[in-house]
Parts: C-alpha cells; structure tokens; sequence
C-alpha cells in the first residue's frame, strides 16, 4: 500500500517550491517549519529555528535591538491572525548580521495545528519591496501572488478528501480573486458534474445549489471556453456575450444560465489537468469587482489549477485505493452459518482515514461435532498487507477448529507457532470460542482470549458483564506459551458480543471509559431484536473521532433448552 506523507512532510515540501524565504509559524508564534531559502537568508540550519520563537529570536530594530513586543508588526500579524506586510524590517541572522526584509505574513490553516501563519520575507536591497495594490484594482502583488500559491500547495496538500480539497481551493480564491468560482469535474466515465457554483456573500462563501449538479456531455469538436477548457485544450476568457449565440451544445446552454443567474461580467477558465487525465475545469468570474481578467492573470491561475490538480489527483488515488482495500477486505469476510436455535449478525465499518483500512475481521462457522466456532480479531497494521494477513490467519484458524476437535486453547496455541513460518503477520489480537450444549441441556461457551478485548455478554433483563477469563498474550510474541481456557454457561435469550478495539477506543481517551460505554449501551438495548440491537449499539457505542475500522459480531441464542 502506498502510504501519503503526512501533513508536516506535505507543509516542508511546499515551502521549498517558493522561490522567497518562508517560515511557519503557530499561534504562539514558535516557528513549525522553515524552507531552504529561508535557512540561506538568515545563515541558520531548520535544527536551529524549529521550535523557537521568531520575534525572541529573529526580529531586531535597524540597530540590533530587540523589538518591543507591542510595536511589532509581524508578530501581531501571527496573534491576531491578520494578513499584513511591510518594509525595511530587519532580522537577525545566525552570524549576528542584519538582514532588511520585506515581508507578508498570512494565515494559513493547514491542518496540523489549531492556527498557523505564513510568513514571507525578501532582502529588500536586492528583491525591492513590495509592491502594493492599485486602488481599486483586483490586481495581486508579487509578494501576494506567492503567499496566494503557498497557501494552495500546503491547503490543498494537507488532505485526502477530495470535496474538502476543493472546497478549500474555492475559499482561497473567493474573494481574493474573483467573486465566483465554478468547479466543474469530468467522472471515469467521461460524465460532467458541476461540483460547486459559490460566491462571496456578506464575508462568507455561499453555494448555489440551484446551479449545481450533473452537466451534459462535452462536445469534442466545440471551440466555447468551457468545453475547449474539460478537453484540457487551454485557458479561455469568456462573458455573457460569448455564450449569447446559437448555443453548439447543452453545454453552451448550461453557460448562458450561469451568467445570467450570477451576473458575472468576466471569466476564466482553466483546465485541471493531470499527468494523464483532464479532471475538469476552474471557472473563476467577476461580477461585483469591476476588473476584468487580462492575460496577465492567466499564469498566476494556471499556476493555481496546477497544483489544484495534483491535490485532487493524490485524493482521487488514495479513495480509490481505500476502495480497493476494503472492498478486498469485505470479499474476504466470510457469510454466516445457519446455526438452529442462533441468531447472528456481523458489521463491519471501514476506518474513516483510507490508511486505517485492513487488519480487523470476524468469523462464524460449524464445526464436525455440531458446535458453532466464533472468532474475532484485529492484526497489527492498517493497509492492504493487515488484509492479507487477516485472510491467512482466519484460513488457518478455520483449518485448525474443523480438522482437530480440541479446546480453543489449543487451537489457538497451533496457530500461534504457525504464523511464524507460514503466515505473513507479525502480531495480532483474537478472541476465538465455541458455542455448544453441554451435559446439562444448557447452551455453554469456551474461549480462549489472545490480548483482545474482552466479549461482552448480556442477559435479556440487561445485566451486562464483560468475560474476562482465558486472557492471554497476543499472537506473535511468545508462540510457546501455554494459553489458557474458559467456560461460562449462556443464559436464555442473552447476547454474546465480539467486536474490535474500534468500538471502544479512541485518542485521548481511557479505555476503560470506553468499555463502560458499550457496557452500558448494550444493557439499555437488551431488549431490541437482534438486527437493531446491533444497529443501534454500533452507533451509540462507537466514539465520534474514531480513527479504526471496527467488527462486530453478535450471537444470541433462542429460548429454552437445546437451542444452542
């Protein structure tokens, strides 16, 4: 599986494709990371400035002085969580010399951390100083245009999700740029949707529903803006009047409605090309900025579109492989036996991160004496190599229980030497039992745990226990150990569940607190049929900011004697 750099790694990497210096820093104003250009500026090594506070460290009058933390402008620019530049401000460099900079420093939410700031800064004897807007005018300055293309690269570099990548790029150029944005996206199969029509509206962006949804076929021969544009053809202006002719195709159609309903005056659209594909089209227009999009502005928002498409092609690439793992995963998953006297019912929820997808399965099956075999496990890792893994163990576990009528413990022991030698897992954690009648009539479980969670068993009045007998060491660590057994006899109508750590675990918080919590939950739906009970438990039970698959198997058994 390939595995995508986190967020820090995407944030190094972008700051060094600025040709400035540039530095990150958190709302307390320590520096998160630094490119190489700024390193060679300021003559000092990342080692030496991670970590630190700039204005301390950096930040000196045209004397040498320290700055006063109250006058100085870039440090208040990184509290307040404004954007602001300015001129002949002098840094100090690790050999003691000063540097006059130029410099704008910006907000830019990347995703690490609760707040971060982008700060640019140029010699200002060799770079010049900025340049400020004209009045009136929607044009950037150079300093602006850079700031603007980092913070596309580390936004949109910061996530796998594609809505989110792209609702990100239009909040980025609304309003700066234009006071429309048009995303339109070309499907595997070549169909047209119009993923978001917004605006700025009172200081927020705005959707237009209305002007969304799917869009007619592109024309391949038609020279309008927007269909040359999805062709991956090249850049095009466009206004009401180009779209005002007999309309070549329901493409055409869809544009005059869209510059009638928006008002825009001036437009451009530009493809989102990747190595391989045309993903779709950025239509950025103006409509209460009274200037008009000139040549000039069409590198800056190819630029844009660039790196635009290289975010929602990673995206695309990494849902498609979350896809592919978990629909590996789900094939694998075995259906359940029709066991007289049981119900069962499994499910199964895939990680909501794509690389957390792989290592959690379960298993149900009748063995040659009649008794019924439950497993439930989780081997270590998250990625297409755990779901591998899972299949061989559940294969040789079901090889095992069928072929050798002896306690789970056993079963268990042999499995654990063989995965040194014949499966492709280094560590993993399994609850396996039988289900079978014993002397007495009465329905009976023995199990075996190695290191995981505990099944939960609960009477039909709601009195719910954990079991927590027969725990063991988890595979892969000591595969000579002697694993221990335990019974408990099930009473009528009571629920046995086996599930993964999903259900109970989350970051930041005990686990204990977490299995109280389905504890509890599954007391309280004692009552509801099965089906619903699971449904229901799995929803109550499972913590809001999960970040792992989660299995779930859930038997009871019917009333009476003989009904196991």
């Amino acid at each position: 599986m390939i595995s995508p750099d986190g967020p820090q790694k995407a944030v190094a990497r972008a700051l060094d494709t600025l040709g400035t210096g540039a530095y990150l820093a958190d709302e307390q104003g320590l520096i998160v990371a630094i490119n190489t250009r700024g390193e060679q500026l300021l003559a000092r090594s990342a080692a030496d400035l991670v970590g630190r506070d700039a204005h301390d460290l950096l930040h000196r009058t045209s004397c040498g002085e320290p700055v006063p933390r109250a006058q100085c402008r870039i440090r208040e620019s990184i509290l307040g969580g404004r954007t602001q530049q300015g001129e002949d401000e002098w840094l100090e460099r690790g050999d003691g010399t000063l540097l006059p900079v130029g410099w704008l420093a910006t907000p830019c939410d990347i995703g690490v951390r609760p707040s971060t700031t982008l700060v640019l800064f140029h010699p200002a004897g060799r770079a010049g100083r900025p340049g400020r807007r004209p009045p009136g005018g929607g044009r950037l300055s150079e300093l602006e245009r850079l700031a603007l293309l980092a913070q596309t690269t580390t936004l949109l570099t910061s996530t796998l999700d594609i809505h989110e990548a792209l609702r990100r790029l239009i909040s980025l150029v609304v309003p700066r740029i234009a006071d429309w944005a048009v995303i339109d996206l070309i499907g595997e199969r070549d169909e047209v949707l119009r993923f978001a029509v917004a605006h700025a509206e009172g200081g927020t962006v705005v959707f237009r529903e209305d002007l969304q949804g799917p869009m007619p076929p592109v024309p391949q021969e038609s020279p309008m803006p927007l269909s040359r544009a999805l062709r991956g053809v090249a850049s095009s202006f466009a206004g009401p009047e180009t779209y005002q002719g007999p309309p070549d195709s329901g493409i055409a159609v869809e544009q005059r409605r869209l510059f009638e309903a928006t008002g825009m005056h001036s437009a451009i659209m530009v493809p989102l090309r990747s190595l391989h594909d045309v993903l779709g089209a950025l239509t950025l227009g103006r409509a209460d900025q009274p200037d008009r999009f000139i040549a000039t502005d069409t590198a800056l928002l190819e630029d844009i579109a660039r790196r635009a498409s290289l975010a929602l092609e990673n995206a695309r690439l990494y849902q498609r492989q979350r896809q592919v793992a978990e629909t590996m995963q789900r094939h694998l998953l075995p259906k359940l036996p029709r066991s007289p006297g049981l119900s069962m019912t499994v499910r199964y929820l895939p990680a909501p991160d794509a690389s957390h997808v792989g290592g959690d399965w379960y298993d149900a099956f009748t063995l040659t004496d009649g008794a019924t075999a439950l497993a439930v496990g989780d081997v270590v890792g998250h990625d297409l190599e755990a779901a591998a893994g899972m299949a061989q163990l559940r294969n040789m576990l079901r090889a095992y229980a069928v072929s050798q009528q002896k306690p789970p413990s056993k079963i268990v022991e042999w499995l654990d030497r063989a995965t040194l030698d014949v499966a492709e897992v280094s560590m993993a954690t399994l609850v396996f039992a039988r289900m079978s009648e014993n002397a007495s009539g009465q329905c009976e479980l023995s199990w075996t745990n190695a290191g995981h969670p505990p099944p939960l068993l609960v009477t039909r009045e709601g009195v719910a226990r954990y079991l927590t007998d027969g725990h063991g060491m988890l595979l892969g660590v000591t595969p000579e150990q002697v694993r221990p057994d335990a019974t408990a006899e099930l009473p009528p109508e009571a629920t046995l569940i086996l599930y993964t750590d999903g259900l109970i675990e989350s970051p930041g918080r005990n686990l204990d607190e977490g299995l109280d919590r389905l504890r509890r939950h599954a007391a309280a739906l004692a009552h509801r049929p099965l089906e619903s009970f699971t449904d229901e438990l799995l929803a109550r039970a499972r913590p809001p900011d999960n970040d792992d698959d989660v299995a779930l198997l859930a038997v009871r058994h019917g009333p009476g004697r003989s009904s196991c």
